[in-house]
């Protein structure tokens, strides 16, 4: 098994120095969606990626960031921040020279107190405006396990990428 695990570490290796390979990172901002619309009133999300190519059109690589979701009072009572650290694969398919769409699937890290977190993914759509920047357009979901039921933590951003 230990075989088995190097070699694959040895394969992502060599595909990363083979083919092109980059770093961007994002700063977005956005809305809270679904069920816990009622106590956030925004969402500020920092990503970093690193990214390879594995086709023409096609990149594969890892993300990570920091989510702050700042809540409302509600009825009286303040509510906790909630904060996310999210842990995922990327993937990116370009459809032209100007739109790329793609997902990132992981692991959200809940921070604040109280916070397990769950299940992530983030479809998003990307317009290039140039060799270094992009505007991104996501919807970033966290499956948050709550006893009997599953909760969703999502929002709806749009926000900036450069490419380091």
């Amino acid at each position: 098994m230990k075989n088995l695990f190097l070699l694959s570490i040895i394969a992502v290796l060599s595909i990363g120095s083979v083919n092109a390979q980059e770093f961007k990172a994002g700063v977005n901002a956005g809305l809270v969606t679904g069920d816990f619309s009622d106590l956030a009133s925004f969402n500020l999300a920092l990503d970093v990626a690193y990214l390879w190519d594995v086709a023409d059109q096609i990149q594969v690589g890892a993300i990570t960031g920091f989510s702050q979701t700042f809540t409302k009072e509600v009825d009286g009572f303040d509510t906790n921040d909630v904060q996310f650290l999210p842990i995922a694969a990327a993937g990116r398919f370009a459809i032209s020279d100007q739109f790329t769409i793609g997902t990132d699937l992981g692991y959200a890290v809940g921070i604040n107190d109280g916070n397990d977190g769950g299940f992530y993914y983030a479809p998003r759509v990307q317009y290039s405006v140039n060799e270094s920047l992009d505007i991104v357009a996501a919807y970033r979901g966290v499956s948050i396990d709550a006893g009997p039921v599953t909760l969703g933590f999502n929002t709806i951003t749009l926000g900036v990428e450069f490419a380091l």
